[in-house]
């Protein structure tokens, strides 16, 4: 599980809501904006995509050896330092600075076909992770209220990754480098935290959510 999956299951099990804790605090939507940000103004000062993946792995680095040095919790910064490190290898090897962005398209489009399936086939992931959140196991598929809204917290999750693939492919294919650069700073974090707190109303209401009953029979 990611890091990002791992905040997600502890915000959805939690009482209420913090957008503090959905961003992963100051610090860490820092460390997730940072890389992205330098990887645009770089390439707006210079171009090419030598420099903008070279100041992007830099900046990613230094982020994660602050972490190291004062022992405090990596796991964000390290798995973001994946990411970025995966994207410059693409860049990299395909001498184009839009390749730093494609391996976040595919996780995206991967991400909506496993929602999307686990909808099709009755097991909503919303639902899977809320049953092993709360203890209650597969239970939950046993109250058709509670499934349907386990089905509409998964859908708001799948309309996630098609806003953003809708939004960035378009601009891939384009060469809008910068553009797509900005989409995906705006559609990362701030996006995923909005889904989020989506998910965690929904979810929260289908906790105990009562089953309708049928009318008292009358005897006449």
């Amino acid at each position: 599980m990611s890091a990002e999956d791992s905040k997600a299951a502890r915000l959805l099990g939690g009482d209420s809501f913090s957008v503090q804790d959905a961003i992963g605090g100051w610090r860490g939507f820092v460390e997730s904006a940072a890389p992205g940000i330098v990887f645009v103004v770089a390439y707006l000062g210079w171009g090419g995509f030598r420099i903008p993946v070279i100041a992007s792995v830099a900046v990613m680095a230094v982020l994660v050896a602050v972490r190291l040095i004062q022992r405090t919790p990596a796991t964000q910064a390290l798995s973001g330092a994946v990411g970025v490190a995966i994207g410059a290898v693409w860049a990299w090897r395909s001498g184009d600075a839009s390749g730093y962005f494609v391996p976040g398209l595919w996780v995206n489009a991967a991400y909506l076909a496993g929602v999307l399936l686990s909808m099709a086939v009755g097991w909503p992931i919303v639902g899977v992770v809320m049953g092993l959140i709360r203890g209650e196991g597969t239970s939950w598929r046993e109250r058709p209220a509670e499934r349907r809204r386990y089905q509409l917290a998964s859908g708001v999750v799948a309309g996630m990754f098609v806003l953003r693939l809708a939004v960035q492919v378009p601009l891939y294919l384009a060469g809008a480098v910068a553009a797509l650069g900005t989409a995906k700073l705006a559609m990362g974090v701030p996006l995923f935290a909005l889904t989020l707190w989506g998910v965690w109303l929904l979810a929260r209401g289908a906790e105990g959510a009562p089953e309708p009953q049928d009318p008292p029979q009358t005897t006449r």
